[in-house]
């Protein structure tokens, strides 16, 4: 199983930068930082159109809690520039721990 480090976020804009979108790129995952820099030039091109001002980050990621993690939270700046990071929800589920049980004898 490969590991993630880095994730590439392409955003792009409107020329005033206060409408925003994420665009969708082929490879957006990466197993260290450096793979992630170098993609992102290619990426930019092939997004290339798309919207008027568009922005791309590589995003750290520790590998110990890639499976934690669920959501990308960003915002762009009037300026153009990119604040943006990988997280873990505080989404907390409660659940019972008591369990009915089956009488296996009676179900048909």
């Amino acid at each position: 199983m490969e590991h993630i480090a880095a994730v590439l976020l392409v955003i792009g804009c409107s020329n005033t930068m206060t409408e925003c979108r994420e665009l969708p790129v082929s490879v957006s995952v990466f197993e260290t930082a450096q793979e992630c820099t170098a993609a992102r030039p290619f990426a930019l091109h092939d997004v290339q159109g798309q919207a008027p001002r568009i922005i791309a980050k590589c995003l750290s990621v520790d590998p110990a809690l890639e499976d934690d993690y669920d959501q990308i939270v960003w915002n762009v700046r009037p300026d153009g520039t990119l604040d943006a990071s990988v997280e873990i929800s505080s989404l907390e589920l409660a659940s019972s721990g008591a369990r009915p049980e089956k009488d296996y004898l009676s179900q048909k």
